[in-house]
């Protein structure tokens, strides 16, 4: 018996519509008020350049600080010449340390004559002070030596790169690999120089793959501890209540600087040695008239809208680190073995963006 089929019921009670109908095509009408016209839509692609302007480098606020900055003269040792000055030292230092061996003689031979054994302890105190002063001495001469093995091969680079005689370029690499092999971040390049030494045949080629090999890792350092310098610098000056503790720093931090980069390119100065860079570097400073970084460099700088964001206090601050900075620059020019040639030599502009943000806009990039 079949069994009757009951047809679907729909919520009313009354039969639904056939399931199997065909489909059908309905068009949905858009809100006018949400959508754009049809034609804005479809529209031919067009070119904006006329509605953009770029402002050029040369007249960028902002790029204009560190464009406009003076270049930053080369830093050369002076050059030692006679002086009767230097020869009255001399001399007066002779007739010193004769007076001072007759006082010597004198006292060891009252000592013995006292008791034997007061000279004996007299001859021995006197070896062991002669002894330390000579390795005092010796250790002295040899930072003044390495300060000068320094300029002497920084004089040699330059005339092998003038001359263009590769076997000169090849003693000035050895040399230079010889001053800078204690530095670990100088290893790659070592590697480097002495894997394609033998197939470079330019000189000027090869000085300057040295350069980019050995110093570009020690240049880099160099950059930062100037950095670090400057920073400290600019803070302490500005938080410091008396001018006293701002001068005193300072010159703690100049001379921790420059013995810093004297280390870091394989000099190692001694007391004296230390002494005569410093000379050095002041002499220049105060020849090029940039002991204070000048009047222009803190119009510059304080006048980009640096002085109405920040107390006078914190101005000074950033002028007391570009000068720090300013005399990093010097130092790294009397440190460095080989000229600036394959890499490029810093200068003020390099370091005003890390001092001073603010007027770069660096600040507001990190913000954004």
């Amino acid at each position: 018996m079949k069994k009757p089929t009951v047809p679907p019921i729909g919520t009313a009670g009354t039969p639904t519509p056939d399931l199997q109908r065909r489909p059908a095509a309905f068009t949905v009408q858009p809100d006018e008020d949400t959508t754009r016209p049809t034609e804005a839509l479809n529209r031919p692609p067009r070119s904006f350049a006329g509605d953009v302007v770029i402002v050029p480098d040369e007249e960028d606020p902002f790029l204009a600080a560190a464009e406009d900055m003076p270049p930053v003269p080369v830093a050369e040792p002076r050059h030692r010449r006679f002086s009767f000055a230097k020869l009255a030292t001399g001399a007066f230092g002779i007739l010193l340390s004769l007076a001072f061996g007759l006082w010597v003689d004198r006292l060891v031979t009252d000592l013995f004559a006292r008791a034997d054994w007061l000279g004996y302890v007299a001859l021995t105190v006197l070896a062991v002070g002669l002894i330390a002063l000579v390795i005092a001495v010796g250790r002295e001469l040899v930072g003044l030596w390495r300060l000068d093995k320094v300029q002497d091969l920084k004089a040699e680079a330059e005339a092998a790169a003038e001359s263009g005689k590769r076997k000169q370029a090849a003693s000035v690499v050895k040399k230079l690999t010889g001053l800078v092999a204690h530095r670990a971040e100088t290893a790659r390049g070592q590697k480097t120089l002495a894997a394609v030494e033998d197939d470079i045949i330019d000189a000027p080629h090869l000085i300057e793959l040295a350069e980019r090999e050995l110093l570009a890792p020690l240049d880099l350092k160099a950059r930062a501890l100037i950095l670090n310098s400057a920073k400290r610098v600019s803070v302490v000056t500005a938080v410091s209540p008396r001018a006293v503790v701002d001068l005193a720093y300072v010159l703690f931090e100049v001379v921790r600087l420059v013995r810093a980069m004297a280390d870091l390119y394989g000099g190692r100065p001694g007391s004296f040695g230390m002494l005569r860079l410093l000379r050095d570097v002041f002499a220049h400073l105060a020849v090029t008239g940039s002991i204070a970084i000048g009047d222009g460099l803190a119009q510059q700088v304080l006048g980009h809208g640096l002085a109405a964001r920040l107390s006078t206090r914190l101005g000074e601050g950033v002028i007391n680190g570009l000068m720090t900075a300013r005399i990093g620059i010097a130092a790294m020019d009397l440190c460095r073995p080989l000229p600036f040639r394959a890499t490029k030599r810093p200068g003020i502009g390099d370091f005003i963006g890390d001092l001073t943000p603010s007027m770069t806009g660096k600040d507001r990039d990190r913000r954004g």
